[in-house]
């Protein structure tokens, strides 16, 4: 068997986290060599004082790398820098995520018939149902299955258009032969959405040979998470909508889209803009105050300041009627 890495971005706040997902990664079974590079972001709680709780052989096992903070794309980045030149395969997990004990048996056993790109189907945070079954966006049985496993199945179809109308990929479960896309890497300036699409999305230009498993292999825990306490007009949400534009934005400029795609798309940036708008306008008129993303948005997207009072004046309009209707009943 050849030999994998495993890629541990780490920022957390609270002590047990990452050593909860180091021994999920320490169990996997039939997998032959393995190591772990931990990348500390600066993490509030050190990697090293996490680390120090595992028996010896296992610490043995495990590389800490620190570095100031840059957020999850520069810390997987790091990781993969740190990579030996003897390894075949790379898998991802995120500090508060945990594997099933055979994901990285499956992923090798998937790999090994020849094909590039793995992941699985997975429990999100707080949830009794599968991403794949929630989202329906995949449909296992139209998909052929590997040898006579059961789960593993050879995707069929267009990768690249499934991320971009629905993506199905949690990063915590994907594995894929690093040695011959050594030089791939994620985009850092996408600090908090878009950084893990733009990968997934690169990786299905460069190759079609993708398989999965529907078995849920990996759930995602409850830690430091961007996604998580952004709601509308919280601190995060307006850097999140930022953020996911800047992403949209990218995807057209990067890629290469097909009419269908490039009209999903400008729909998706237009939705995001007005969305910004009435972030900022709920700020403004709760007296929250607003972001210093605001001043980074400019530069990302200036039609979003240019329409900035047409977009208030439809948004006040809006809510002015539907407060008339409430009141007429």
């Amino acid at each position: 068997m050849r030999k994998i890495s495993v890629v541990v971005p780490y920022f957390q706040r609270e002590r047990g986290i990452l050593a909860r997902a180091l021994r999920s990664a320490l169990s996997q079974q039939d997998i032959g060599e393995m190591d772990i590079v931990v990348v500390d972001d600066a993490s509030p709680v050190s990697a090293r004082s996490e680390v120090a709780g595992l028996p010896v052989d296992q610490r043995a096992r495990i590389r800490i790398v620190e570095q100031i903070n840059a957020g999850p794309a520069a810390a997987r980045n790091a990781g993969l820098a740190q990579v030996t030149a003897d390894t075949e395969y790379v898998a991802f997990l995120d500090s508060d995520d945990e594997w099933t004990p055979q994901h990285l048996a499956n992923g090798l056993h998937a790999l090994e018939q020849g094909f590039d790109f793995y992941f699985t189907d997975h429990f999100q945070l707080n949830q009794t149902v599968s991403a794949f079954n929630r989202a329906k966006r995949i449909q296992v049985e139209q998909h052929p299955r590997i040898g006579d496993s059961g789960h593993l199945h050879a995707y069929q179809g267009d990768m690249f258009d499934q991320i971009l109308r629905g993506n199905i990929i949690g990063t915590s479960t994907v594995m894929y032969r690093f040695a011959k896309f050594r030089d791939l890497r994620f985009r850092e300036e996408f600090v908090y959405a878009g950084e893990d699409y733009l990968f997934w999305l690169e990786l299905s230009k460069l190759t079609s040979r993708i398989a999965f498993s529907s078995l849920c292999e990996c759930r995602y825990g409850p830690g430091v998470n961007v996604f998580a306490g952004s709601g509308w007009g919280t601190e995060k949400s307006l850097r999140r909508t930022h953020y996911e534009l800047k992403y949209k934005k990218a995807v057209a400029r990067l890629f290469s889209l097909n009419d269908i795609q490039l009209k999903e798309n400008r729909q998706a940036v237009s939705n995001l803009r007005k969305h910004f708008v009435a972030d900022v306008l709920h700020r403004v008129m709760h007296r929250k105050g607003t972001d210093r993303v605001l001043l980074k948005h400019f530069q990302v997207d200036p039609k979003s300041f240019v329409y900035f009072v047409p977009l208030s004046i439809g948004l006040l309009a809006g809510r002015a009627r539907s407060a008339q209707g409430v009141s007429r009943v």
